[in-house]
């Protein structure tokens, strides 16, 4: 094969990631609320700062292997040549500079980001209760009194602040196109804050492995105004079902690929209830409500034992 049929081939070649990206969703690079925005900015940083070095070892590569080949009799031969001042510190400082860079960048974004952090914004946030069941998602809304399956909705330009635990296994709560993901833990509570910037609906799944029934482990994040919200809450509330400490084992139990389901009121200690019942030999499962007293100032003992964040136990009513 002549050097021109090798140059005609890479750039054929050169197309196949764009064909191999064009039946995906880039929902990582087109974020819907600012959470996404500020991560999207800080891949596109990291990504330019690396490709500095990058580009250049890989175009230098090609032009040596192509100066230096065999076959040119032109090429100076030095098989004695050993240092170069130059090149020693175009190759160190040139990187040391862009680490720093990429340091700084990354401990500043890493505060700014941290999941825990409430967003800054004069609206009022609202809460949602998130529990990962096998395998469903349970989304508890305690100042409106509702519960929903797999179906999420709230006012957009609002901060959402999410409390997120889960029935039994480990499972990752992640809508792309807003923002960060985070883990949901039986036992314990984690936090994430988010906000949609656009109206729309967006997918939200688990990211972790957590079973057969994983692949339908799948929600719809809804985002719309204040009063498509409060008809999506009215909507809900019309519903007779109700989830309490009775009825949340049926609802509980292992099953794939569950509709959305509407209830139209929900005990307030059943979150409090599900976060402290692995606690204690399991004595607040029992579901009396004089437990419920004690269930914030325990989930904050529990998560300090488990080497959590102590922001990670706080609120948990």
């Amino acid at each position: 094969m002549n050097p021109k049929q090798i140059t005609s081939l890479l750039k054929r070649l050169a197309w196949l990631p764009l064909l191999m990206l064009s039946g995906c969703k880039m929902v990582l690079l087109d974020p819907k609320g600012q959470v996404g925005v500020d991560e999207k900015s800080l891949i596109i940083t990291a990504t330019l700062l690396m490709l500095i070095v990058v580009i250049p070892v890989i175009v230098m590569t090609l032009v040596f292997a192509w100066k230096y080949r065999a076959s040119n009799t032109k090429a100076t031969y030095r098989p004695n040549w050993s240092h170069s001042t130059a090149i020693e510190l175009v190759v160190w400082i040139i990187p040391c500079v862009i680490v720093a860079i990429l340091g700084t960048i990354t401990w500043k974004t890493t505060h700014e980001l941290d999941p825990y952090r409430p967003l800054d914004s004069d609206v009022k946030p609202i809460e949602v209760q998130v529990v990962s069941l096998d395998w469903k998602w349970l989304f508890i809304y305690p100042e409106q009194g509702i519960a929903t399956v797999n179906e999420l909705a709230f006012p957009v330009d609002t901060p959402v602040n999410f409390k997120i635990t889960s029935q039994s296994a480990m499972n990752s709560f992640f809508i792309p196109a807003l923002g960060s993901q985070i883990y949901s833990m039986a036992g314990m509570q984690t936090k994430l804050h988010l906000i949609a910037n656009h109206e729309g609906s967006y997918d939200g799944f688990s990211a972790n492995l957590s079973g057969e029934g994983f692949s339908d482990m799948k929600f719809q994040a809804i985002a719309t105004d204040e009063q498509g919200f409060n008809d999506w809450v009215s909507q809900v509330k019309a519903n007779s079902e109700t989830l309490d400490l009775d009825s949340y084992p049926a609802l509980a139990a292992p099953s794939k690929a569950d509709p959305v389901r509407y209830y139209g009121s929900v005990s307030p200690i059943l979150y409090d209830t599900i976060l402290m019942q692995y606690h204690n030999g399991g004595k607040h499962a029992a579901g009396h409500e004089d437990h419920a007293g004690h269930a914030g100032h325990e989930a904050h003992e529990g998560a300090e034992m488990a080497g959590m964040p102590m922001n990670a136990a706080e609120e948990t009513h």
